[in-house]
């Protein structure tokens, strides 16, 4: 495992508990409600089509509500993820609803090596995924890897573009990366994303890289991936720029810019085939 791996890892662990215990994953909403899917599947739904008896892999599953989503819509699912704390309780949720998934501890890399190649008919990653990866390439390479001829990847993430962005003293800056780079964005926050005025997280260290949109399509073409669907979105499923965001009116648990949402491009979609 390489370093940024295990630092990676470490924070992930520490945030594990928190996020189960949240209001934001809420899972105990999966518990009552044997039909409920999480609001970011329910967004991708449209896109994944009809998962009835597919072999369904989740790449960084983390907790694994997406995961339990995907197999609330029909698949046979396996979850992966390098974090076993996050494992943990997607695994104690998948078994306190009897959902039969499979959760395994990787590297995403080792996906192929770990769960066979050319074993699964969809490959599914969602939002705040591929920033923790230092090469778009070998992630490409490892979904194509991945797939039976056919096989599809549905796949959303944050907008590079929103990706760029930060508030600073009150207004929207310009300060990271849009294209990759070969040294990492390193942070250190006491802070989670599902509850960004508890400062009460141990501060461990992160190492994340940007990924440009074409840099994206063109390693996926590279695999052997034709695409299907590209698509931009105005929204995402948190608040990344605070005081500037509002609650989408039509989508629930998706935020967009208060003023003006068309201005930036926040998420992407695409869908490709791996087409040899």
């Amino acid at each position: 495992m390489e370093e940024y791996q295990r630092l990676n890892r470490a924070m992930w662990d520490s945030r594990a508990a928190r996020h189960a215990a949240s209001t934001s994953y809420d899972l105990n909403r999966y518990r009552r409600d044997p039909h409920a899917i999480s609001d970011v599947v329910r967004f991708d739904q449209p896109r994944l089509g009809d998962l009835t008896g597919l072999d369904v892999v989740h790449l960084q599953c983390h907790i694994g509500t997406d995961t339990l989503s995907l197999h609330r819509l029909g698949g046979r699912v396996t979850g992966l993820d390098l974090s076993p704390a996050s494992l943990d309780e997607a695994r104690r949720l998948a078994a306190d609803v009897g959902a039969d998934i499979t959760y395994v501890e990787s590297d995403v890399h080792a996906a192929p090596d770990v769960l066979g190649r050319a074993a699964f008919d969809v490959v599914y990653t969602g939002i705040g995924a591929v920033c923790w990866l230092p090469s778009i390439d070998r992630w490409a390479a490892t979904v194509a890897a991945l797939l039976r001829p056919g096989g599809r990847l549905v796949f959303r993430d944050c907008h590079p573009m929103l990706g760029t962005l930060e508030v600073v003293d009150g207004r929207i800056d310009l300060v990271y990366p849009y294209a990759e780079h070969e040294q990492p964005l390193v942070f250190t926050d006491t802070a989670s994303y599902v509850d960004p005025d508890d400062h009460s997280l141990p501060g461990l260290p992160s190492h994340e890289w940007s990924h440009g949109l074409a840099e994206i399509l063109m390693a996926l073409l590279a695999h052997g991936m034709a695409l299907e669907t590209v698509l931009e979105h105005d929204s995402v499923p948190w608040v990344p720029l605070p005081g500037f965001m509002s609650p989408h009116p039509d989508l629930p648990g998706e935020h967009r810019l208060t003023d003006r949402p068309e201005r930036l491009a926040a998420s992407f979609t695409i869908v490709a085939t791996l087409s040899r």
